[in-house]
């Protein structure tokens, strides 16, 4: 039997291990952006924070990553998002934001996954 669609969070490395530097922060985006298509496939809305908070960021002033700004919405971003998706994908790498979604997702009741293929298709 076939479930909803479900709005999938994809957290993993953004700007972990990429001293900032924007064509490795790119790699990790595009690295993230690789799930999205397979989730839909699978029957799924993929989502990614960044594509909600970078916008954000960019007209309330944000200058550079890592900036006030950034700071300031980045992570709440997230989580405010988080009151609306019904799961994580956790994919591989380290990174203190998508372990942040992962506990605030477990607290909240979400499923969280490591594997796409554990996400069952809708």
């Amino acid at each position: 039997m076939n479930q909803k669609p479900l709005i999938v969070l994809i957290a993993g490395p953004y700007r972990s291990g990429t001293n900032d530097d924007p064509a490795l922060i790119a790699a990790n985006l595009k690295a993230l952006e690789s799930y999205a298509l397979p989730l839909y496939r699978a029957g799924h809305i993929p989502l990614i924070g960044e594509w909600v908070a970078l916008p954000i960021i960019r007209d309330a002033g944000g200058k550079q990553i890592g900036d006030a700004v950034h700071q300031q919405y980045l992570y709440p971003v997230a989580s405010r998002l988080l009151e609306r998706c019904d799961a994580v994908l956790r994919v591989p790498g380290e990174s203190t934001g998508a372990d942040q979604d992962v506990r605030l997702a477990k607290e909240r009741g979400l499923p969280v996954y490591y594997d796409i293929e554990e996400i069952p298709a809708a």
